[in-house]
């Protein structure tokens, strides 16, 4: 039995104001390439990166840099703890926006969006039912 822990990207496309959060094993066998960038794979992303204008402009204008500097990771990169604090507030507010008037009193949680470990940039993180978040995973006892 294979016990692999996922890794979870952070996906953007600063033309279409798309932000999403996948998997290693979502972004395989799921079409979350499409979904956010509307095209087929990995691969053709380099090809909108070198010859799509407004692409370009959109990616360059979002981080404010040249042309020159567009790289793969500005738009596809593994997900950080920031990236999920971000992740988690967008949750709460949909919540909240989906919540009707008789429950507003109510204590808001968030389900699991992930698996209970993930690898971040920063390392392996474990899912806390208490605060609603991962927390990084220490070494030791």
């Amino acid at each position: 039995m294979e016990n692999s822990i996922e890794t979870v990207y952070f996906l953007e496309n600063p033309e279409k104001n798309i932000i999403k959060f996948a998997t290693g094993t979502q972004l395989r066998y799921e079409d979350v390439i499409k979904e956010v960038f509307g095209v087929a794979c990995i691969n053709d992303l380099h090809m909108m990166l070198q010859y799509n204008k407004s692409f370009q402009t959109s990616i360059c204008n979002s981080y404010g840099i040249s042309e020159k500097k567009i790289t793969l990771d500005k738009i596809i990169r593994i997900a950080s703890k920031t990236d999920m604090l971000r992740l988690k507030k967008q949750l709460l507010e949909q919540q909240k926006n989906s919540i009707n008037e008789m429950q507003l009193e109510e204590e808001y949680s968030i389900e699991r969006p992930f698996d209970s470990i993930i690898k971040l940039q920063e390392g392996l993180y474990q899912w806390d039912d208490a605060n609603f978040s991962y927390n990084a995973v220490t070494n030791g006892a």
